[in-house]
């Protein structure tokens, strides 16, 4: 089977579309012939390797000190399931399916196997599978900090980086929990925030979102780019702040911990769970949760792929199509 594998850590140059062997289902998994993948924020640190320097060892002993331990990245994927385990209960051939795989990556090939106990479901029905393979990591994630605050029915929510992955699904998600929700975001991406439900919009081109009025029961940072002290100015003496992307509490944040009754959910993996999935399914088939796709490459065109990722700017998902043509 073709495979995006990369053997060194480096630049997006380092992805190269060899022919390797095709996996065998174990008894309690699934083969899927992938359809499409992406390019999400996981995969670039695991490319580059940039990580913050006291994740350092951690990140290494994971992922390998010399070289990749695991050389093919990818990790959420739709495809149909080409067969099956003998002890396999869940699925059947021909299946569509959307998995997360971030505990393994593997999603940049032709085939991935997958266990049937694991953050796998079958794709909603309303989706194409490059559609369905941009939910499974950012949509996941909005989901997991959302539910670690408590967010309640009535409460106010800003959402910083609302037009990215992460943030789109944010927006819409706090939305159907109830919540008036405030989106900012760069001047090109204010219509876009809008039609996914945020009841107000700040450009942050034009104004400082910290200079608002308004307070808020949830701060979503969703891209890391505005400072902890603008975001406790609009932060309720109760309100809960979540940064997806930092992993350590700054001296600031460790005495607003020691002093206020403000809550800090910090960047960590959300759990892969088919409950999770099975929710977001219901939701996108219902109507109620859409994915935002800014660009779709072909498997040949990895390396174009990350290299736009990584300027920072893109919009919604950057959707891989795996397919029999290169």
């Amino acid at each position: 089977m073709k495979a995006i594998v990369y053997t060194n850590y480096g630049s997006p140059e380092v992805l190269q579309l060899k022919e390797v062997e095709k996996p065998i289902p174990k008894d309690n998994e699934i083969l899927v012939k992938v359809k499409a993948t992406t390019v999400t924020a996981a995969d670039i640190r695991a490319r580059s390797f940039t990580v913050p320097r006291v994740f350092w060892l951690p990140a290494r002993i994971s992922l390998g000190f010399k070289q990749p331990k695991k050389e093919i990245l990818g990790v959420e994927l739709a495809g149909e399931v080409e067969s099956v385990g003998k002890d396999v209960k869940r699925f059947k051939i021909g299946d569509q399916v959307f998995a997360a795989s971030l505990a393994g990556f593997g999603g940049y090939a032709e085939y991935k196997c997958l266990p049937e106990d694991g953050p796998v479901c079958i794709k909603p029905s309303n989706l194409t599978y490059q559609e369905a393979a941009a939910i499974p990591i950012g949509a996941r994630t909005a989901l997991f900090f959302l539910r670690k605050a408590n967010i309640q029915k009535g409460q106010k929510v800003l959402v910083y980086g609302a037009s990215g992955s992460v943030g789109s699904y944010a927006v819409q998600l706090a939305k159907y929990f109830g919540t008036q929700v405030t989106g900012v975001c760069s001047t090109s991406n204010v219509e876009l925030v809008k039609t996914l439900g945020a009841d107000q919009v700040i450009d942050y081109i034009k104004e400082d979102f910290s200079n608002s009025d308004e307070t808020y029961d949830v701060i979503f940072e969703a891209v890391n780019k505005s400072s902890f002290t603008d975001c406790l100015k609009l932060l309720k003496k109760n309100g809960t702040y979540i940064n997806i992307t930092e992993p350590l509490p700054n001296a600031r944040m460790l005495w607003n911990q020691l002093t206020t009754s403000r809550k800090l959910i910090l960047s960590r993996n959300s759990p892969e769970t088919q409950e999770a999935l099975n929710f977001l399914k219901n939701l996108v088939e219902n109507g109620e949760l859409k994915v935002v796709i800014d660009r779709i490459y072909t498997f040949d065109e990895i390396v174009e792929a990350h290299k736009y990722v990584e300027k920072g700017h893109k919009v919604g998902n950057v959707v891989i199509k795996v397919g029999d043509k290169f």
